[in-house]
């Protein structure tokens, strides 16, 4: 009898939850906050979906928020 061929592989994920988030971090800080609120929902959304945890993806969201006003206080600040 010849022994059973050993299972699969299991397929790559196919989640990007934290691709999201460190791209909502980053891109929010760096130069466009309301992009990195989309790629915090982004993050969030794909943390659900497969059961990870949604941290990253709040972090991005809170800095986005936290740059957006910062910014807007200085603009408005600056006439």
């Amino acid at each position: 009898m010849s022994e059973p061929y050993p299972p699969p592989a299991a397929a790559p994920s196919n989640d990007r939850t934290t691709l999201w988030g460190v791209l909502g971090i980053v891109i929010g800080l760096i130069c466009c906050p309301i992009l990195g609120i989309v790629f915090g929902v982004l993050s969030i959304r794909d943390a659900k979906r497969v059961g990870k945890s949604q941290v990253l993806g709040w972090v991005a969201i809170g800095l986005s928020v936290l740059s957006l006003v910062g910014n807007s206080i200085f603009w408005i600040a600056r006439d």
